[in-house]
């Protein structure tokens, strides 16, 4: 029974070195790869970019409560407890609208649907933001693996996740919460 036990935890001692290693170099990757990032405006892009200037910041909800009263149920979940939606039940997860998705605490202009993409993953998925300013990376090390959780510059709110493992030109995949998001169409 006793190397059974200290087989067990030689194998959970080696498991967690080659993962939490695994998790750091990916942490790495992937904030290289946002630091790397060039946000110069497409010309080409038909799609505006929309920033609700009219919400400055003095006017954001103070207190828990102030936000609790802003926001649905869902989206106080995931922006300010930083939850998660199920996968495939979010509003936007199929969505082929054309137009910009901007923040639902704040209407901040967030992700443009130019660089949205199907990761069959079940949420929202892009591979830049609409700008270098628009969102904030921070460490989570939380559910016991690390990743880099992606916040809105403008209220903080938890939009989701930025993996390594997106297309190209930036190879990230900006995982996101469909309940943090509400969508501005494009003008016809």
């Amino acid at each position: 029974m006793k190397f059974f036990l200290i087989a067990l935890l030689v194998v959970g001692v080696l498991a967690w070195l080659v993962l939490g290693r695994t998790s750091s170099s990916r942490q790495w990757s992937v904030n290289s790869k946002i630091q790397k990032l060039n946000y110069l405006d497409d010309p080409n892009s038909e799609v505006t970019p929309m920033v609700n200037d009219d919400l400055a910041l003095d006017t954001l909800p103070k207190t828990e409560s102030e936000w609790k009263k802003k926001l649905t149920p869902e989206q106080y979940y995931v922006l300010r407890e930083k939850g998660t939606e199920f996968a495939g039940t979010g509003e936007y997860s199929d969505s082929k609208e054309q137009g910009v998705y901007l923040c639902a605490g704040c209407g901040q202009a967030l992700f443009s649907s130019e660089t949205k993409f199907e990761s069959g993953t079940g949420w929202p998925s892009f591979w830049k933001p609409i700008n270098e300013h628009s969102v904030d990376a921070h460490e989570d090390n939380t559910l016991f693996m690390s990743r880099t959780e992606v916040v809105c510059s403008r209220c903080q709110g938890h939009l989701g996740h930025v993996f390594d493992d997106g297309p190209m030109p930036t190879g990230l995949r900006y995982c996101l919460n469909s309940a943090a998001l509400k969508m501005e169409k494009a003008k016809q």
